[in-house]
């Protein structure tokens, strides 16, 4: 089921959101000093082209560090691509299909605005004592 749910995502917008993922972690890696950026945009493109069966849990060692750079990302590219989110999501929501699609979109806001501190993992594989902030 989660292949047959991947391959409409992606059909229905997955591409371009993923695409979206790939030109700013390109655009971030040619500065050297926001290669951290393009890594995390990296790791949320190919979240944003398969999504379902991964989850989303908080790394445990994560510190004030990734607050700080939070707060940073949501300025320069959470906002964006989570308008990014919004705009794909409105119009899966069109149609019947397209809903449960929607609703993944919108799941998927959070780990866009706010992605260092949280680790994106298959859902069968989530570590033992961890709960997942939200799995698709």
């Amino acid at each position: 089921m989660r292949f047959i749910l991947n391959v409409i995502w992606l059909v229905l917008g997955g591409f371009w959101l993923a695409l979206g993922y790939v030109a700013f972690g390109i655009l971030a890696c040619i500065l050297i000093v926001t290669i951290p950026f393009g890594v995390a945009s990296f790791r949320m493109a190919a979240y944003a082209f398969w999504p379902f069966g991964k989850a989303v849990v908080e790394k445990p060692n994560a510190g004030a560090g990734s607050a700080i750079v939070n707060v940073i990302w949501f300025i320069v590219a959470g906002l964006w691509l989570a308008i990014g989110h919004v705009t794909t999501a409105a119009a899966q929501a069109v149609t019947i299909v397209g809903i449960p699609m929607a609703i993944a979109n919108l799941k998927m806001i959070p780990v866009t605005c706010f992605p260092f501190g949280k680790e994106i993992v298959d859902s069968d594989s989530i570590p033992a004592g961890q709960r997942p902030l939200h799995s698709i």
